[in-house]
């Protein structure tokens, strides 16, 4: 029976497949620890305050992208190349989602429209996030080779969708909610695309290391396809509904370090 705790069983007992999954997530959490302390850098003044949260962020998600290395390590493997079809952050950005690379490398301030751009595509990008790590450590909190790094990045991405929310919430407040909703709305429809897209080559990848046979292929594909479905039919407005969180100021202290990894 297929299920998502027998196809991560999978992947994570070839060492193949684990090096991939790992230098795929190790890729994308490094390029948004760039992104955010980039984006730190350059905060407009009217929003200074919000520089130690993205600070805090980006040192969450580089010490996650070392994680990843770690496990890969901790089994002897190298990280591998990622194939550009499953770059889930770059390809966001290919399709004009969130801040381009190419402004962040600029040294004039963000503004204010800039920093509701940023913290919309986090808001997006952080409720998938939490939601796969939420399923890996509902079956894997206890593995021994990966369930500490599951619970601590699990922990990490419920405090980044948190602290989304709590932003946002106080600039639609100040002004900028017809913006902000424009932006989800706009972020949400885009990533729920890439998403499907990126799963499909992933699985493509997986299937011919792990030798899948077509209909086990083809039945995943069409549960991707199905959820895909599901998501544009109504499933994206999780994604841009705003709430105050049960965690206020979840970035508001220095980052947690993982020595046990790094």
């Amino acid at each position: 029976m297929l299920s998502a705790k027998s196809l991560f069983q999978e992947i994570l007992d070839n060492d193949e497949s684990f090096a991939l999954f790992c230098s795929i997530a190790a890729s994308g959490e490094s390029q948004g620890g760039w992104e955010n302390a980039r984006i730190a850098a350059l905060v407009p003044r009217s929003e200074r305050d919000l520089a130690p949260k993205i600070t805090r962020h980006g040192a969450d998600e580089d010490k996650h992208g070392r994680i990843f290395t770690a496990l890969m390590r901790k089994r002897g493997l190298a990280p591998v190349p990622v194939p550009p079809e499953t770059d889930y952050t770059m390809l966001l950005e290919k399709h004009g989602i969130g801040l381009a690379h190419a402004r962040l490398t600029q040294d004039e301030p963000l503004t204010v429209r800039e920093i509701v751009t940023y913290l919309a595509h986090s808001r997006v990008t952080e409720q998938r996030a939490s939601e796969q790590m939420e399923l890996l450590r509902k079956h894997f909190a206890d593995h021994p080779g990966i369930g500490r790094a599951v619970r601590m990045i699990s922990d990490d991405e419920d405090n980044h969708l948190a602290y989304c929310h709590e932003e946002l919430l106080r600039l639609a407040y100040a002004g900028h909610g017809r913006d902000i909703q424009r932006t989800l709305r706009e972020c949400a429809l885009a990533e729920i695309r890439i998403y499907r897209d990126v799963s499909l080559a992933v699985m493509d990848h997986m299937g011919r290391i792990l030798g899948w046979p077509k209909p086990k292929s083809a039945v995943l594909a069409a549960g991707i396809h199905a959820v895909y479905a599901y998501e544009r039919l109504v499933g994206w407005r999780r994604m841009v509904t705003l709430r105050a969180p049960e965690r206020r100021d979840a970035l508001g202290g220095p980052a947690t370090t993982a020595p046990e990894f790094a």
